[in-house]
């Protein structure tokens, strides 16, 4: 049961709050969840929670000790038995009034924010985000909920009258719910891209199968049991937990009406290109695939927000955000003393515990990213290794150091690559137009920023940019940041599948079909 607290509001615009009481807070259910290590969790399937087909380990990338919980794994069947339970229940979901939905969904939302703490020091503990990335996260998954219902509300149930012939006539066009929709998501984000597009599809009318990154099940379980807690009807949401199985399960099976998918630019395009291979027809995907994101440093820069904000956008969640900053390309003319400026502030970076209040960087997801982290450092030799470059030896724990890399060569594929790591590569321009060659010479195209103080030149780059999420003289972030109803979040390229963001007036719409009622009287 939720704790009777004040609400404190925390976003990624302000990660910080002047309310003591937040430090508090987060403390006690920091000190709550190591009492209550090693526990058994089930999966949630047609409203009750069941075992799998075996247990799983989920370990703490902070202190590989500290044992999080063991979670049942989901075979094939288990996943096929939560789509034939969401099938069953989607007719009695989809013609439940929208606005009965709205309410429900709406008070998923509201517990969600009610166990703020709770969850965010489960978030903390699980992924390694420092606190206030934790609180950021858990609260913008209520928040992308409540957006939605929002939507449904402001456009009616997103029914709309035609013009007609005649008096005799009317014609009308109507948005209806595709059927049993799957939600696959990410480590990173475990309760803002678990919660916000189960919510989405939910208050669209779907009924839905979540499969969370094995990484954040226990965050998952957390939102599941808001979803059990909101009176949410059995079948209506599942949830199947584990690894690479049950996601493979999930989306080869042909009931699936639609999917949303967040992770890598491989398994995104595989899962486009074979998703309506079983039905033989077009099925909707809605994809972002991560970010090759770019920081363009003008010689016309405030040069302290600029070294702020790409500093905040690399090393941020260890630098395991798809948003998160890894090239900037600065003007020569000021490439020393830009460098200068980042290299101090990185190694000012406290890194450790990240449920400690001090700290700034947590370790890195686990040991197949470690292991990535040090092929990286080994790759990036051909540069000049300005500081970081080496694992870091606290506790039990996957640390690694923030890393700024200068003077890779043109063609060194970790321009190319994305690396969910913390390392930012720089190379200094001759001009504005090498710059953006560069920074758009990708396959991907989530975000990107600009630092000048000359608006003819923000103009141009707003005008050339080519990615979904365009940031200007940002200094809490130069690429990172988005909030629901203040930034929309989506990719051009490569780093979507529907070219439509989240958190703004098109999302929501993705969940639904588009159906026309002419009726003659």
């Amino acid at each position: 049961m939720a704790k009777a607290r004040k609400h404190i509001k925390v976003t990624y615009s302000t990660l910080g709050s002047p309310d003591p009481l937040l430090h508090e807070y987060f403390e006690e259910d920091v000190a709550e969840l190591k009492n209550n290590l090693g526990k058994t969790y089930q999966m949630y399937i047609n409203g009750e929670w069941v075992d799998g087909a075996g247990t799983y380990e989920n370990r703490s990338p902070i202190n590989r000790g500290w044992l999080l919980g063991n979670f049942a794994g989901a075979s094939a069947e288990h996943v096929d038995q939560a789509v034939a339970a969401a099938k069953a229940a989607f007719p009695t979901w989809r013609d439940r009034p929208w606005q009965e939905r709205c309410d429900l969904i709406n008070r998923f939302a509201d517990l969600i924010s009610e166990r703020l703490f709770e969850i965010s020091a489960v978030v903390s503990m699980e992924i390694g985000k420092n606190r206030l990335e934790a609180i950021g996260d858990v609260e913008e998954s209520a928040d992308l909920i409540r957006y939605c219902v929002d939507a449904m509300r402001e456009n009616e149930g997103f029914e709309r009258q035609l013009q007609s012939e005649t008096d005799q006539h009317f014609n009308r066009s109507l948005l209806k719910p595709y059927g049993v929709w799957g939600v696959i998501g990410p480590f990173n984000f475990p309760a803002a891209l678990t919660g916000g597009p189960t919510g989405a599809a939910l208050v669209a009318g779907n009924t839905v199968v979540l499969k969370p990154a094995a990484e954040g099940s226990l965050t998952a379980t957390m939102i599941a049991k808001c979803i059990e807690d909101a009176g949410v009807p059995a079948g209506v949401f599942n949830m199947a937990l584990g690894g690479d199985e049950p996601g493979m399960a999930l989306t080869a099976n042909s009931d699936l009406g639609g999917l949303t998918f967040t992770g890598s630019y491989d398994v995104g395009m595989s899962i486009i290109k074979n998703f309506s291979t079983a039905t033989g027809f077009f099925r909707p995907v809605i994809a972002e695939m991560g970010g090759k994101n770019p920081t363009i440093v003008s010689a016309k820069a405030d040069l302290d927000k600029a070294a702020l904000g790409v500093m905040r956008s690399a090393f941020g969640l260890t630098g395991q955000k798809c948003s998160a900053c890894s090239r900037v390309y600065v003007d020569a003319a000021v490439k020393d003393e830009f460098l200068g400026k980042l290299v101090d502030l990185t190694a000012d970076i406290n890194i450790g515990d990240p449920t400690a209040a001090a700290t700034y960087m947590g370790p890195i997801i686990n040991e197949t990213a470690y292991d990535a982290y040090q092929q990286y450092v080994d790759e990036m030799q051909a540069g000049e290794i300005l500081t970081g470059g080496e694992t870091l030896p606290i506790g039990d724990g996957y640390f690694v150091a923030p890393t700024v890399v200068a003077d890779l060569p043109d063609d060194h594929r970790l321009w190319q690559h994305e690396m969910f790591a913390p390392i930012v590569a720089v190379r200094g321009v001759e001009d504005a137009e090498e710059a953006m060659r560069l920074a758009n010479d990708v396959a991907l195209g989530l975000t990107a920023g600009f630092y000048s103080e000359d608006q003819t030149e923000v103009d141009w780059f707003l005008e050339n940019m080519e990615a979904g999420v365009l940031y200007v003289n940002r200094t809490t972030g130069s690429t990172t940041g988005a909030w629901p109803g203040y930034q929309s979040f989506g990719g051009w390229k490569g780093s979507t599948g529907s070219n439509k963001a989240s958190g703004s007036y098109y999302y929501l719409q993705q969940y639904m079909r588009e159906q026309s009622h002419t009726i003659v009287g």
